[in-house]
């Protein structure tokens, strides 16, 4: 497997340093990278936004302004009389 980026190889180096790793897991994964020109750090791949259909309940309709009208005012309002 080669190493992805700068910062990789100088991590296996430091792991080599340590003892952590043999010399040969560390020429194994520097052969694989060969003489490229390696990026500094490997940026994330973007998450793709997958569109999923609505698992939600639709939304019921909602009643016109004139029922909602009849509704509220079922009681007419008292007038007043005129004193004679």
């Amino acid at each position: 497997m080669p190493f992805k980026s700068q910062a990789q190889r100088r991590k296996f180096a430091e792991l080599l340093v340590e003892g952590k790793i043999s010399n040969e897991v560390y020429e194994r994964w520097n052969r694989g990278a060969g003489a490229k020109e390696l990026p500094e750090h490997v940026k994330p791949k973007p998450k793709s936004k997958v569109k999923r259909a609505s698992t939600t309940k639709p939304r019921r309709k909602t009643t016109s302004r004139t029922t909602a009208k009849r509704k509220t005012t079922a009681a007419p309002k008292a007038t007043k009389r005129s004193r004679r």
